[in-house]
């Protein structure tokens, strides 16, 4: 097999119209998306889709093919991405931001490039790719940016999407050099893929998620997102989002309500502590993979402490404390530094801070 062949055997190439006549592909990742796209031209109504546990535990849930529709419109006019977009699919087709893709391209008469997912999706397809539009997440963002052979490329995808994960500091730094507009997005399965989104560039960074067209927002009485619209069939979605509303269509997301703890009635957002430890990190050219999280105190009930992994390159405690002293208020500055061996990742290979810091402190203690 020539490299030639190869490389188209990487692609599968459709759209609305096509599909009616392809055959099924061989390979079996295309099979899964020309099965679903042949399913949907037959007006199947009802869809199962597995969540990713972030309104509660890991579930499948039923939505209609309304739900997805109305999330596909939306999508099409807040980007302005009409017939004839030349899309490409490269997330997983199995879970609803791969599936949403598919959808989108049927219900907007899109052109899609469908490849199997991977770290660095661009090393798939031949030099000479042009795109309107791809959605991704950071992970293989990152990989495509880094990447000597495809770096140059990532101007040639259009406008970006970025969603299922945060977007780093370093990250947002890169971004900002693009040409290309690059948009983070806000969502779940619950919501059948993102509800709002925000723009990364293009000219600047906006802080706030602006919602779709159609979606309603407000908090509980925690502070907490909710949300509905046509995309839930009126249902309203209750999340552990904090957020502050900005307006009627534009919120500030502030952390998830399990990472707030409270030390000396105080109430510190872990995720915000985070993203300002991640931008004195980058300012150090530390790269030291890092959460914060809390230990008892007799004084405080809750203290902050700062957990690190080793590496070759480790800082001294005292530096790194002083550094987030210059850029966070008084509560905020971590009452301890530790260094971890190794995290404990869970199954998805998130770190488990839990557990990582119940194995630090059983080692500390002996």
């Amino acid at each position: 097999m020539s490299i030639k062949e190869f490389t188209l055997e990487l692609t599968w190439k459709t759209n609305p119209e096509t599909i009616k006549m392809q055959s099924r592909p061989e390979n079996l990742y295309f099979q899964k998306a020309y099965d679903f796209m042949q399913i949907w031209m037959s007006d199947k109504e009802d869809f199962d889709l597995q969540t990713s546990g972030s309104t509660g535990a890991p579930k499948t849930i039923t939505v209609t093919r309304s739900q997805l529709r109305s999330s596909a419109l939306m999508t099409g006019e807040a980007l302005n991405l009409g017939k004839g977009t030349r899309a490409l699919v490269c997330l997983n087709v199995s879970f609803v931001a791969g599936l949403m893709m598919l959808v989108r391209g049927m219900e907007l008469g899109w052109e899609l490039t469908i490849i199997e997912p991977a770290s660095n999706p661009l090393l798939s397809l031949k030099n000479d790719y042009q795109f309107d539009f791809v959605a991704m997440v950071p992970m293989q963002f990152i990989s495509c940016m880094e990447n000597e052979e495809t770096k140059s490329k990532v101007n040639n995808l259009g406008k970006i999407l970025l969603g299922g994960a945060p977007v780093s500091v370093s990250l947002l730094r890169k971004i900002a050099d693009l040409n290309v507009q690059v948009y983070q997005s806000y969502g779940m399965t619950e919501t059948v893929s993102h509800i709002a989104l925000r723009k990364l560039n293009c000219p600047g960074i906006e802080e706030n998620y602006t919602v779709l067209r159609g979606v309603n927002i407000g908090n509980d009485e925690r502070g907490c997102l909710y949300v509905s619209g046509p995309m839930t069939n009126g249902e309203i979605i209750q999340t552990n989002d904090l957020i502050k509303i900005i307006s009627d269509g534009a919120f500030t997301w502030l952390g998830r309500i399990d990472n707030v703890i409270n030390s000396g009635g105080v109430k510190i957002i872990l995720d915000r502590v985070d993203e300002l430890v991640a931008s004195v990190f980058y300012d150090l050219e530390y790269t030291a993979s890092y959460f914060t999280w809390y230990e008892q105190d007799e004084k405080l009930g809750q203290k902050l402490i700062l957990v690190i992994e080793k590496n070759d390159h480790d800082l001294p405690a005292t530096l790194i404390i002083e550094e987030i002293r210059k850029q966070v208020s008084a509560y905020e500055i971590p009452k301890h530094v530790y260094f971890a061996n190794q995290f404990v990742k869970t199954e998805t290979d998130k770190i488990d801070k839990r557990r990582t810091v119940e194995m630090l402190f059983k080692t500390i203690n002996g």
